[in-house]
């Protein structure tokens, strides 16, 4: 359904809500056609070249990446946008193949600290190639300078919004 925008917002009725003007529709359904389309299209290629789904290739690769290779479970499920609880069951097969080894934090043991194997790093360095193919293809190289920067403000912006509950 198509809703047009009242000409003066201010005007609108108490309780009405504030309609998309036709600049912040197309800007929406932009962003959302990307969110939904992205992932799927990352996704594939790590599928068939690796077995990876892209969570579980973020999650590798943000602790290949981490000092010593090793991260606290609560910072990658932050850095790779996910539950604790997701995580930790992608962890725990991460474990039975031998990628990772959990372990409480030595500094503080009321955390878990998620160690990436030799056999795990293997795994990024085979997956991250295909990974970066796609992502290259898909975001950075159809965008300028110009375009990366203003994706980069505004990824910061939205990421960091809080959400309102109504």
């Amino acid at each position: 359904m198509a809703i047009t925008a009242t000409p003066n917002p201010s005007e609108d009725a108490p309780g009405e809500p504030l309609w998309l003007t036709a600049d912040e529709k197309e800007a929406w359904t932009g962003l959302v056609s990307l969110v939904l389309l992205l992932p799927g299209r990352l996704e594939a290629p790590l599928q068939k070249s690796a077995g990876l789904t892209l969570f579980e290739y973020l999650a590798l690769s943000h602790i290949s990446e981490a000092p010593e290779r090793r991260l606290r479970m609560s910072e990658l499920a932050y850095l790779a946008n996910g539950s604790l609880s997701r995580l930790s069951n992608v962890v725990k097969r991460f474990e039975q193949r031998g990628w990772v080894e959990r372990s409480p934090d030595p500094e503080d043991g009321r955390y878990t600290i998620a160690a990436l194997t030799d056999s795990g790093y293997a795994m990024v360095v085979t997956a991250a190639p295909t990974h970066v193919h796609s992502v290259r293809q898909l975001v950075l190289d159809p965008l300028s300078a110009a375009d990366q920067q203003a994706l980069v403000r505004i990824a910061a912006k939205l990421r960091v919004r809080p959400v309102d509950p109504a």
